[in-house]
């Protein structure tokens, strides 16, 4: 893809068809890890005591490596883009937010 508000790597081509490709099942994976470091998140915060908080904490550690591993490998077959920000965008965000910072003050 070569769209110049686009961030990728070359697209690693899989077959088109009413069977699932490798890129298929890694969008599903990407996407039920995600959702299931967003719920761990719940849990951590719920955790009724200090024990289950660190059980939960380890699944989630594992989880948020697995998801990170499945993202760098999608972003680098090509499968997962990035659009990029424009520098006034970035300067409009960053002033708002300088404004919002100082009406708290």
């Amino acid at each position: 893809m070569k769209n110049s508000n686009k961030i990728s790597n070359s697209k690693k081509e899989v077959t088109e068809s009413i069977i699932l490709n490798d890129e298929d099942y890694m969008t599903i994976l990407l996407n039920n890890l995600k959702e299931l470091t967003k719920n761990m998140t719940v849990a951590l915060t719920e955790a009724s005591n200090s024990k289950l908080y660190k059980e939960y904490q380890a699944m989630f550690d594992n989880l948020i490596k697995h998801q990170r591993a499945a993202y760098e490998l999608m972003f680098k077959l090509g499968w997962y883009t990035l659009d990029k920000a424009e520098a006034k965008k970035i300067s409009t965000l960053v002033s708002d937010l300088e404004t919002k910072l100082q009406s708290l003050k």
